[in-house]
């Protein structure tokens, strides 16, 4: 693995996000509850740039005891990627798809240390 120095800490505030080229490899690097994390700009569905596309928490459908329907709330403790091109959702945390386990972000190493943000690949 190599490691790669991407930006100073603080350019990547809470919720924002960097796109880095490296050759024809580009990757996206989140911010998220004081956590980084970095996928692979390519969406597995048609090859839209994921990590380009909005955050939101997961959609969860409330139900009552006896099973029904309340309505929809936000899960802020699951954050999703959003692909702008057709809509595909992949869990932050972990790049897979929230439909299709078999659909998912290329997941890559990042660190922060010396007041820098660094990528292994």
């Amino acid at each position: 693995m190599t490691e790669h120095k991407v930006c100073r800490q603080e350019e990547i505030p809470e919720g924002g996000a960097r796109i880095v080229a490296l050759g024809d490899l580009e990757i996206g690097v989140i911010r998220h509850g004081g956590d980084l994390f970095a996928y692979r700009n390519l969406c597995p569905h048609q090859g839209g740039p994921a990590c380009e596309g909005v955050r939101m928490a997961s959609v969860v459908d409330t139900l009552d005891g006896d099973g029904t329907y309340l309505g929809q709330n936000f899960d802020e403790g699951e954050m999703h990627i959003v692909c702008p091109w057709h809509g595909y959702e992949y869990r932050l945390s972990d790049g897979v798809n929230v439909c299709d386990a078999k659909l998912k972000l290329k997941k890559y190493e990042v660190a922060e240390r010396d007041g820098h943000v660094w990528l292994s690949i």
